[in-house]
């Protein structure tokens, strides 16, 4: 039976409190080696047991690292053992096309993570001799690495002694030193950093870091946090006001906009498709999509279609029927993707507004970087999939 005064405050209490708008932590810098101590010892015995926990290779540490990016763990396992089995070195991924880095890449998301790390991984072969850069502040001029990201990999990979502080990690310090401003404020910001800055102890910096992220994803969770479990619930500051489950204070959300978009889908006389590359800038750039694009306002889909066609491979075509709508959300809109069966009047499919134009056989599809938006459409036509 749970002794009562473990879980104190109590639930009435949390339930009543409210973040005070603004406050700044005072430091207590005598609390530090207590704090330290019972977390790095809480992940000695509670860590997750993750494959690249199990390497001191700088190059398999930032590639997980780029690949967690606003992505769950269970999402990221298979793709970092697929990744490096491609790709296992650093030299293997300079050299590799960028279509084959993306296709690797397929369904993970946020497809910039990869064109990011294909773009790093050449200069860090040309202008470093195949060594990634060991000092955060170098690590934060490749592309793709933010603040957060070099902290991880300076501190996991070389023992540098930074924080590494993602919104994970944000939340438990805002909870321990009861910082209640609003979440997303660069105030915020860079008063949890100097704090983060604070406690990382000089002899385990990435062992701490990580400790810090496992503790946000077991116990100090954005709902109900496990407090009475938490090896820090002595120096909480938030648990002791009762205002933990209040903290962190975020900004209201903002209505998502939908926008309509259409896709023509187009075959030839011997079965192919008719495939268009996106363009190297932009929403899932340089990834494959069936010919079409976004709606204006008060515009008919099967208008749009002909008309959206036309500017991306200068066709002129003809909706026969409608396939049916395939729904996704992006991080700032969603999207309703309606797909007609088309055909070409008149012309011959060239790059307009996309990088290259393309008839696949059903055999060649699948070696094919698309979206997952995209592979969808694509699979409306009945077309068999097989692995390349």
């Amino acid at each position: 039976m749970k002794n009562p005064s473990e879980n104190l405050p109590s639930r009435r209490a949390t339930a009543a409190k409210r973040p005070r708008t603004g406050k700044t932590a005072a430091f207590d810098e005598s609390s530090v080696p207590s704090i330290r101590r019972k977390l790095l010892r809480w992940y000695r015995e509670n860590g997750r047991d993750l494959p690249w926990r199990k390497t001191a290779d700088p190059y398999r540490i930032w590639i997980s690292e780029v690949m967690l990016q606003q992505t769950r763990v269970e999402t990221v396992l298979p793709y970092y053992k697929t990744f490096l089995k491609r790709f296992p070195t650093v030299q293997a991924l300079a050299k590799a096309p960028q279509d084959g880095v993306l296709k690797t890449w397929e369904n993970l998301g946020y497809y910039s993570r990869a064109r990011h790390l294909h773009k790093a991984a050449q200069i860090v072969v040309e202008r470093f001799g195949s060594r990634l850069p060991g000092k955060e502040e170098d690590l934060r001029k490749l592309p793709g690495v933010g603040g957060y990201t070099a902290g991880a990999i300076a501190s996991i990979a070389f023992g540098e002694i930074v924080p590494a502080v993602d919104g994970n990690a944000r939340r438990v310090l805002m909870r321990l030193f009861d910082v209640t401003a609003a979440i997303d404020r660069p105030s915020t910001v860079r008063q949890v950093q100097a704090l983060a800055e604070k406690l990382v102890p000089e002899s385990a910096p990435g062992d701490f870091n990580q400790a810090l992220m496992d503790l946000a994803n077991s116990l100090c969770t954005s709902q109900k946090p496990a407090c009475s479990r938490c090896p820090l619930g002595k120096h909480c500051r938030a648990r002791r006001e009762g205002n933990q489950e209040a903290i962190p204070r975020r900004p209201k959300r903002r209505k998502i906009p939908e926008r309509q978009a259409v896709a023509a889908l187009i075959q030839d006389r011997k079965g192919r498709l008719l495939v268009a590359q996106r363009p190297g800038k932009g929403l899932l750039s340089s990834l494959w999509k069936l010919p079409g694009g976004f709606l204006r306002e008060g515009e008919a889909p099967e208008e749009g279609l002909i008309r959206t066609v036309r500017e991306e491979v200068g066709v002129e075509s003809e909706p026969q029927r409608p396939l049916g709508a395939v729904r996704h959300s992006y991080t700032h809109f969603r999207m309703i993707l309606h797909v007609f069966a088309s055909r070409i009047t008149c012309g011959k499919p060239r790059p307009l507004l996309c990088g290259e134009t393309h008839w696949s056989a059903p055999e060649d599809l699948a070696s094919l970087a698309f979206s997952k938006v995209d592979r969808l459409a694509v699979s409306l036509s009945g077309m068999p999939w097989r692995n390349p």
